[in-house]
């Protein structure tokens, strides 16, 4: 199913049961989240995964799921040889748009100090081996120069990326609305905007960044995060008191949690079946 030109607010999911559950919250799209996918396996979003490792999750989550799905491919593991094949890999696995950023490896999280980008014509070689690559998944490409060389770099390499054959423009770690706005004046092409948490982007909500001309909004990080505290918060509860009967208001029932994975579409196949 392809991603839509209309303004979408996408949020960052993590493995199959997130991807369900945003779907069935009415969500039209999600993003695997490269910096919630490590964090869900216990790793540093630092580029230590793999390309099967990522798409692994990629087959999973479209096993259960036809919601389009943005696919965080971080560098796209290598140079631009390495990107044909993993744009190949990640579309023929269910990616319907594939985000490679310019960041010099090993990368960082965007919102990280201390991060460098590769020169500019290294990531245009980069998207034309995606565009090439791919049959019909959207080509997001990344700028992450703003941080290091400046806005002004930043709009300069998203003009260069376009002109390769990047189908969408993700501007990483704008500072403030002032510099969303001017980015959104000079690059002429559909825009990602990164809503994540505890970074350099200040809080704005979906609206504004539509106002201001973005197609698509993200927010990859945060059910991970809100997850992670009412797990850590429930686990203290278990260990201080020996019982969840006081956990029980903050949970979703079986009921709730069988209607996610579809247990009785399940359970009458294996009827009919038999």
């Amino acid at each position: 199913m392809p991603l839509g030109k209309e303004f979408t607010i996408v949020p960052g999911v993590f493995n199959p049961f997130t991807a369900l559950l945003a779907e069935r919250v009415g969500f039209k799209a999600v993003y695997l989240s490269g910096g919630a996918l490590t964090s869900s396996m216990g790793l540093p979003d630092i580029g230590i995964i793999d390309m099967y490792e990522l798409a692994d999750m990629v087959r999973r989550i479209r096993e259960v799921t036809e919601i389009p799905m943005i696919v965080d491919a971080d560098t796209g593991f290598g140079e631009a040889l390495n990107v044909y094949r993993t744009v190949r890999v990640l579309e023929r696995a269910g990616a319907d748009a594939i985000q490679i950023e310019d960041q010099r490896l090993p990368k960082k999280c965007g919102h990280l100090d201390g991060k460098e980008v590769i020169p500019h014509n290294e990531m245009v070689s980069k998207i034309k081996a995606a565009v090439r690559a791919r049959r019909e998944a959207k080509i997001i490409a990344r700028v992450d120069s703003r941080a290091i060389l400046g806005l002004r770099d930043a709009i300069e390499r998203a003009k260069a990326y376009l002109e390769a054959g990047a189908d969408i423009i993700f501007p990483e770690a704008l500072q403030s609305k002032e510099e969303f706005r001017e980015f959104s004046r000079e690059v002429n092409a559909p825009l990602l905007a990164n809503m994540t948490e505890f970074g350099k982007t200040p809080l704005i909500t979906a609206q504004e960044f539509r106002e201001m001309g973005y197609t698509y909004v993200i927010f990859p990080v945060t059910i991970f995060r809100v997850a992670a505290k009412a797990m850590e918060d429930a686990l203290k509860v278990l260990l201080a008191e020996g019982t969840q009967k006081n956990l029980m208001d903050k949970m979703m029932t079986r009921k709730q949690q069988y209607e996610v994975i579809r247990y009785d579409y399940y359970e009458k196949l294996d009827k009919e079946l038999a």
